[in-house]
């Protein structure tokens, strides 16, 4: 279900900017065919990126409230506000879905993350062994051992490279440092 809450009047829109850092307000007309054919648009945007106090979404029927999109200088549908703090910092004319996009992506970015989808999965305590993709009978740090000891295929040759690169880098002398390194694989017969 889409997270728009539709504005009744100038005052309960004045309520909904106070209440958010960013609103992206959809100003649209029930005649117009251009709002109907981006308003899926428009919600698919706030079901994936609205937050909570942070960014907020919200249609506003200019026939039904002309106040408030005369306050905004709305004068063609759709157009589409993004306002921070109560001013306006971006607005799209027209049914622009690449705009839109892009002006809810800025604004979403520079909100933060989104808190509800944070913690998604079941959480595991450190150290514990229940995890799924590990066996229970196997250290926390066994991935790392068999990485170590040769086993662990493109990873074990990537973590070698840069240790021995590492290791000759900030030697003296880099061909014997890399010679007498762990990560040496002929050292290791």
């Amino acid at each position: 279900m889409a997270k728009i809450t539709t504005v009744n009047d100038t005052a309960h829109f004045s309520k909904l900017i106070a209440g958010s850092t960013y609103t992206v307000v959809d100003f649209y007309a029930d005649w117009c065919g251009p709002c109907k054919a981006i308003a899926p648009v428009f919600a698919s945007l706030a079901e994936k990126e609205s937050r909570p106090g942070k960014l907020q979404f919200c249609k506003v029927d200019v026939d039904a409230c002309q106040d408030v999109a005369r306050k905004y200088g709305v004068s063609a549908m759709p157009t589409f506000l993004v306002i921070k703090s109560g001013s306006v910092v971006d607005t799209i004319r027209g049914a622009n879905p690449s705009a839109l996009t892009a002006a809810v992506r800025k604004a979403a970015n520079d909100a933060g993350p989104n808190s509800s989808a944070v913690f998604q999965s079941k959480g595991y305590t450190l150290g514990s062994t229940s995890q799924p993709s590990q066996p229970v009978n196997e250290s926390p740090f066994a991935g790392l051992q068999r990485m170590m000891s040769g086993n662990g295929g493109l990873g074990d040759v990537l973590v070698r490279f840069v240790a021995l690169y590492f290791i000759s880098l900030l030697s003296f002398n880099g061909y014997q440092a890399a010679e007498e390194s762990p990560f040496n694989v002929r050292a290791r017969r």
